[in-house]
């Protein structure tokens, strides 16, 4: 599977776009244990255009991370644009468009999946961005506003029409947010479609090894995407590469093992910002990782950890959990 130039080898397992989440600290880890591509959290295009420094900063890569696409999105054309051209600096492989944030403050604005309730728009948006940058863009949506608008599959053909050269879809409506099954069929449906020729991506509910290749044997998409399955578990890529090639499960990491890699994303997030911003931005995954299930009576733990300003404090506590396993 290729998009533009970048060529991927059988089962690509894609690292999705994350807010809080997919910092180049925590895509390095998951490049390191077998994502194929990863992406950016999201960047504002008006934000970028004004100089914004903690916009600016999302558009940092390391060469270790490569191939990255850095995801933007805007609701006006030209300003998305000309925020393309200002990413395009940072050298990425690829220009995403996000189409399918469903969350308030961007669709609500009009950009995200807001722009699934004007389709003209969101064409006239990405015609601009091909245009206006020599990067493959790719376009990643949902399947449509609501359940009475799952237009996907005609969507698909005008995305395609604009110029992208790959385009990723989230088998939910913008209305069912993060809630019930991602409906994989319409994805199918797109893929089968017998004038898309661009590669489709599929997204939505991959927690497991056994979903992953399932998603590639049963719906015959190029690549398949993990969100937010990956949080706090960036290993998760590993297993799940080792058993689309194999058949078989990995054993599992030890509790050391995991222990280590969740302090070392820590320790990344702190060179890459400083030792509060880097904790702060570590929170997230230290509330989500499965590491920590099933320890008994561990609320207070988990509380107290999420609270620790400094490393020395919040090893302390991580520390202080081995012996409670």
């Amino acid at each position: 599977m290729k998009i533009g130039s970048i060529e991927f080898k059988r089962y690509p397992l894609f690292l999705a776009p994350m807010e809080d989440v997919t910092d180049p600290a925590f895509r390095l880890m998951c490049r390191a244990f077998g994502a194929d591509m990863v992406y950016t959290e999201f960047v504002s295009a008006d934000a970028l255009i004004r100089n914004v420094k903690r916009t600016e900063q999302k558009l940092t890569i390391y060469e270790k991370e490569r191939p990255v696409a850095i995801q933007i999105y805007g609701r006006d054309a030209d300003s998305v644009a000309e925020a393309a051209k200002i990413a395009a600096e940072a050298k990425p492989e690829i220009i995403d468009l996000n189409f399918g944030c469903p969350v308030k403050r961007v669709a609500g604005k009009g950009a995200g999946a807001g722009l699934l309730q004007d389709i003209p728009r969101m064409m006239a948006i990405t015609s601009a961005v091909v245009k206006a940058v020599h990067l493959p863009v790719t376009v990643k949506t949902r399947l449509g506003w609501d359940e009475n608008s799952r237009i996907i599959v005609d969507l698909a053909e005008q995305l395609q029409d604009c110029g992208i050269a790959a385009l990723t879809i989230h088998g939910r409506t913008r209305a069912q947010m993060y809630k019930g099954d991602a409906d994989w069929s319409l994805i199918a449906a797109v893929k089968n479609n017998s004038r898309m020729h661009i590669p489709i991506i599929g997204n939505g509910d991959v927690c497991t090894a056994e979903r992953a290749k399932a998603c590639f044997d049963r719906y015959g998409v190029d690549a398949v995407m993990v969100g937010r399955a990956s949080i706090g578990k960036p290993w998760i890529f590993k297993e799940m590469k080792h058993f689309l090639h194999t058949g078989e499960h990995l054993p599992s990491l030890s509790y050391t093992e995991q222990m280590a890699i969740i302090k070392q994303q820590v320790l990344n997030n702190i060179q890459w910002l400083d030792e509060r911003r880097g904790i702060l931005h570590a929170r997230r995954h230290l509330a989500a990782t499965p590491l920590f299930k099933g320890i008994p009576h561990f609320k207070e733990t988990r509380i107290a950890m999420l609270r620790a300003n400094t490393l020395d404090e919040l090893f302390a506590i991580m520390d202080g959990i081995v012996f409670s396993v």
